[in-house]
């Protein structure tokens, strides 16, 4: 197994990418890509080309409907999740409407039928069919703290909020 990674910072939306480089290297190995649904939004098309051009690739997109990296430290800095939620999207529907297997699981899902699903998708990726997997997840905590837009500090403006909306003219 060999895993990609843009790092700490991330390189939004590469996954795609990423997966067609590894699979015209390793053309006979399964390719899977896990993506957050903000991320798989800058390249879900690309099962466009994995579809047409036979290079068969999983996504696994845990679907928390919200840009929940961008919300992490928005919300306490500005006390807001303007720009950050989401819709529960289909992407399953997507992934079916360009050729590839959908598959969606709502919470609660047993993990037995993830496994037989997850093992069904990366079967059917070594027989040349794509899958999308749409997670419907809940929202959690778990990367509270980490390395994100903040480095783990809170932000602190030179003035404070009030004074920065009303010398930019904007409206409450």
């Amino acid at each position: 197994m060999a895993w990609l990674d843009p790092g700490a910072f991330g390189t939004l939306g590469v996954g795609a990418g990423f997966a067609l480089g590894a699979k015209a290297v390793h053309p006979d190995s399964p390719v899977l890509i896990l993506y957050g649904d903000g991320a798989c939004g800058f390249s879900l098309m690309d099962f466009d080309s994995f579809v047409r051009h036979r290079l068969p690739v999983v996504a696994l997109i845990g679907n928390d409907a919200c840009w929940a990296q961008i919300a992490r430290d928005q919300v306490p800095w500005f006390n807001s999740s303007v720009g950050c939620e989401l819709s529960y999207t289909s992407y399953d529907e997507v992934g079916r409407g360009l050729g590839a297997r959908g598959v969606q699981f709502k919470e609660p899902t047993e993990d037995s039928e993830v496994r037989h699903q997850l093992g069904l998708a990366l079967a059917k990726c070594l027989e040349g069919q794509s899958t999308v997997i749409n997670a419907l997840i809940g929202r959690t905590n778990f990367r509270e703290g980490s390395i994100s837009v903040g480095g783990g500090r809170r932000f602190r403006a030179r003035r404070p909020k009030q004074q920065l909306v009303e010398s930019k003219g904007i409206d409450r």
